[in-house]
């Protein structure tokens, strides 16, 4: 032991690794921090230890121990964060100057390069709340990023609990027992089951938390003071308390503070528990009131008033210490800023903890927006529309609780058919993608994003900045197979029709209009939405009479060649039709063929055009102002619908790719650099052994400096060869004259080097000394190009397009975010709008595509699981008919950031 810890005290303490700490949901849906263990945890760890049952410490020391012995205390706090870790998960009390109380431990000890010894101690009184499954999941991370591969353990026979908590995490776990001791060993690299594993616990974990929000049946409304009826967070107070009061009876409601409210109380006065806390108090105050709440068992605080991170620095450390705060008393909280919440409960019953007066009748879609602004317009649009709302939830400024948590919710909800979200900013798209792509399988999922590329920031938004073009997230939203819209109008077009008629079967449109031009109005509107008109076009004038009506909605919908149908009335003179709006609504409940409606003076969803189907259920066709309306928001659920019947494709597992190695030689690059925040730019060497690792090469070549050595560089590649010029400008460039092909003997390749030097006089080489290469010949193909970058947003994006100019200029480039799966990359080739040139363009023959999927799935796996490859450049990648050869290829590697672990909450 002396030795032991002689060689630590020896060796340079890293610093400590904040990005390791973390705010995470557990099993039952309330938060803790997670984070490494300090020095000074001293006095928390033995008093976590202290308090632990006789059973729980034998069963981690294998043995009775009252207290830490002084020198082992030491050595359990003082670790060196890499070849000796502890994580410790932390709660906080109502007091500020209290000192965080531990309540689980998680640490590995290094055995050598690759394995470490684990062992973990969960509190008596937190165990069964998936502490254990989380210090697990953080543990595995640190590991991994300090090159460990395989955790083992010994274990008493009798602590089943541990056994079950490595096995139930996905990993494929070995066990011998000897000498009454258990020994436990597995590999943490992830697996699918184990991602599968963590992704579903994140969603049941946050799902839960989301719960206990909108199901509240005790609410606190705490105010600014009962003398501030006149202040904005005073009427902001007595709104919402008249509005909670004013919904669901069996809802328990206690003001404190609030102007207008009998009697006064104050947090003292409130008897616990108490699930849900509204606040509307100066924003200087806040923190003080959520520690104040932690006695009463609050599991969500909803923010109204603002005062936060919109104000700048000063004002987002105000944000940070509410956060600190909510998080450490286990509690979510939505806002600051928040218009507040609505939810429906059984028998359309609301928890109205909101601002709304009136609040949304009941109805099986959920919104999520974020401003307080927006909420009132939309709340306004829905209430206009007749739509009805399962919940509601404005996230303000979004610290906490974002669309991510709410999706999480509604993928479980059975009340909930249709999810509508706008979003001013997103803080982790690579788990909304995940997120999203998961509901959207079951439920459609609207989206509408601030501005177009969906990068606006609002102030008090803490988002990490972008690099990435305004294309990304368009790639992102049509990877989730969400429904993008243009604006919150849009949304609820289509949210009425996804929401009230059966999804559709196809894209065949059968058309009843009153007239010859409304007709063709309608099949032009119809074909711009992505529709295809099925010859189905029925006329009807506007003084036809009853029978007339009626046979020919009974005969438009007789049609089997149609799959949706377009009814559009505009009368010259007269009102409504009755009878039309009666035969339309009972034709499409009894065939089931989603249908829409612009008729005179009707406008979203009316009991003039509701009807029941056979089995009693109501269906309303949606009504639209105009039929260009009708038809974009039929256009959408059509593609969802073929979104969602489609195959979405396996998982990228390309053989002999080996990430491990990959993570392996690039923590050796950045460690022997020295490598800072500077990217590193890795010569052709160290590229192809990269590569290497994930069963790639690039085509072999050689660096010159005159028309000697390429003749001898050809000599050793084998004839024919290429010649290239390295100058940055003419790089690649066969058409400007930079790049010759199949030089066949010497006499061709010394007038080549003559010519191509000459061209690139005066244009700077990438390497000057060496101003040519020679190439081995590829096989003649299509010159496509393949990138990753690392965006600090958007995590690894990857690009597809072909070579040359016009795709350039053109931006005929698709984008893809990882994890891709065989499906997507499949997607992304053919999204270029370049790629019938791979397919037998003009009668050529069909290059082999498949080859360069392959290419694609594993730079897209690369990129995936190394967070250090900052970019990644192969160009060009030739395919042939037969196979897809690199000919080159950059690689830039540095010190990984990528924030968008699982389970992690905004620490903005």
């Amino acid at each position: 032991m002396a030795d032991v810890e002689a060689d630590d005290r020896a060796r340079p303490v890293p610093a400590y690794p904040s990005a390791w700490e973390a705010d995470v949901v557990l099993h039952d849906g309330s938060t803790t921090h997670v984070r490494p263990m300090r020095p000074t945890d001293a006095d928390a760890l033995q008093a976590f230890h202290v308090a632990q049952s006789e059973r729980s410490t034998y069963l981690r020391f294998f043995a009775p121990l009252e207290r830490l012995p002084e020198r082992d205390l030491e050595r359990l706090v003082n670790v060196d964060h890499a070849d000796r870790v502890a994580l410790v998960a932390v709660s906080s009390g109502a007091d500020p100057d209290d000192v965080e109380q531990i309540i689980g431990v998680a640490r590995y000890d290094r055995i050598d390069d690759d394995e470490a010894e684990v062992a973990f101690n969960i509190a008596d009184a937190h165990q069964g709340r998936g502490l254990g499954s989380v210090l697990l999941e953080h543990l595995a991370a640190a590991a991994r990023e300090r090159g460990v591969r395989r955790f083992v353990a010994e274990v008493l026979p009798q602590n089943g609990r541990m056994i079950s908590v490595f096995r139930d995490a996905g990993y494929v776990v070995r066990q011998v027992t000897e000498d009454g001791i258990v020994a436990v060993g597995f590999d943490i690299d992830p697996t699918d089951r184990s991602l599968a594993v963590m992704a579903d616990r994140e969603h049941r974990a946050e799902a839960r938390s989301m719960r206990d929000l909108l199901h509240a049946a005790s609410v606190v409304v705490v105010g600014p003071g009962a003398d501030q009826g006149e202040t904005l967070a005073g009427r902001l107070a007595a709104r919402v308390l008249a509005d909670l009061r004013a919904g669901d009876p069996s809802v328990v409601v206690h003001a404190v503070a609030v102007p207008g409210a009998d009697p006064h109380l104050t947090l003292a006065d409130v008897p616990a528990p108490v699930e849900l806390a509204v606040l509307a108090v100066p924003a200087g105050e806040a923190t003080d009131v959520v520690r104040g709440l932690a006695r009463l068992g609050v599991r969500g605080v909803v923010m109204l008033t603002s005062g936060f991170a919109e104000q700048g620095p000063e004002g987002l450390d105000r944000q940070r210490a509410l956060l600190r705060a909510a998080h450490g008393a286990g509690m979510r909280l939505v806002g600051p800023g928040s218009y507040g919440i609505v939810a429906t409960r059984e028998g359309g019953l609301q928890l109205n903890a909101s601002l709304a007066h009136t609040p949304p009748a009941p109805g099986r879609i959920g919104l999520f927006c974020q401003s307080a602004p927006l909420a009132v317009a939309l709340l306004a649009a829905v209430g206009r529309r007749g739509i009805g709302l399962s919940q509601f939830v404005s996230a303000g400024h979004r610290a906490d609780v974002s669309g991510n948590d709410l999706m999480q919710f509604w993928a479980d909800d059975d009340g909930t058919d249709v999810v509508g979200l706008y979003l001013e900013s997103l803080g982790n798209p690579r788990k909304f993608s995940r997120v999203a792509r998961r509901l959207s399988l079951t439920k459609p999922v609207i989206v509408v994003t601030a501005g177009r590329s969906g990068q606006v920031v609002p102030p008090g938004h803490a988002v990490r900045p972008t690099h990435a073009p305004p294309r990304t997230l368009a790639e992102v939203l049509r990877q989730s197979g969400v429904v993008r819209v243009e604006n919150t109008h849009q949304m609820l077009d289509v949210a009425q029709v996804l929401a009230h008629q059966p999804l559709p079967a196809g894209r065949r449109t059968a058309i009843l209009a009153s007239s010859a031009s409304v007709a063709a109005l309608v099949a032009e509107a119809t074909a711009a939405a992505g529709l295809v008109v099925s010859g189905h076009v029925q006329l009807l004038p506007e003084d036809a009479d009853p029978e007339r009506v009626r046979a020919a909605v009974d005969e438009l919908y007789a049609d089997p060649d149609s799959d949706v149908v377009v009814v559009v009335r505009i009368p010259t003179v007269g009102g409504p039709d009755a009878v039309l709006h009666e035969a339309v609504a009972q034709a499409a409940a009894r065939s089931g063929r989603t249908t829409v409606a612009c008729m005179y003076d009707l406008h979203g969803l009316t009991p003039e055009l509701t009807a029941a189907d056979e089995a009693g259920r109501p269906w309303t066709v949606p009504a639209y102002s105009t039929p260009e309306d009708a038809a974009l928001a039929l256009g959408h659920a059509a593609r969802y619908a073929q979104w969602r019947a489609g195959d979405r494709g396996r998982p990228l597992h390309p053989p002999g790719a080996q990430t491990r190695a990959a993570r392996r030689l690039v923590a050796g690059w950045l460690a022997a650099e020295g490598s800072g925040e500077a990217a590193l730019e890795l010569d052709s060497e160290r590229t192809a052994e990269l590569l290497a690792t994930v069963g790639l090469s690039v085509l072999p070549s050689l660096r010159v400096r005159d028309a000697d050595e390429a003749v001898a560089a050809a000599e050793r590649l084998g004839w024919p060869v290429a010649l290239k010029t390295t100058a940055s400008a003419l790089r690649h460039r066969a058409d400007l004259g930079g790049v010759r092909l199949d030089v066949a003997d010497e006499v061709e390749l010394r007038a080549d080097v003559a010519q191509v030097l000459a061209l690139a006089a005066g244009l700077e080489a990438a390497d000057g000394d060496e101003p040519l290469e020679v190439q081995a010949m590829a096989p003649h193909g299509s010159a496509c190009v393949v990138r990753s970058v690392e965006d600090p947003l958007f995590g690894p994006i990857i690009s597809f397009g072909l070579a040359g100019d016009a795709s350039d200029l053109l931006g005929d480039v698709a984008y893809g975010i990882p994890p891709l799966t065989d499906v997507d990359v499949a997607e992304l080739i053919r999204t270029a709008r370049a790629a019938p040139r791979l397919f037998g363009y003009r009668g050529l023959p069909a290059l082999d595509v498949a080859a360069l999927e392959d290419v694609i799935a594993r730079i897209a796996v690369l990129a995936d699981d190394l967070p250090e490859l900052r970019s990644l450049e192969l160009n060009p990648v030739v395919v042939s008919e037969h196979g897809a050869v690199v000919l080159g290829a950059r690689v830039a590697v540095s010190r990984a950031d990528r924030a968008d672990a699982t389970r992690r909450l905004s620490r903005v």
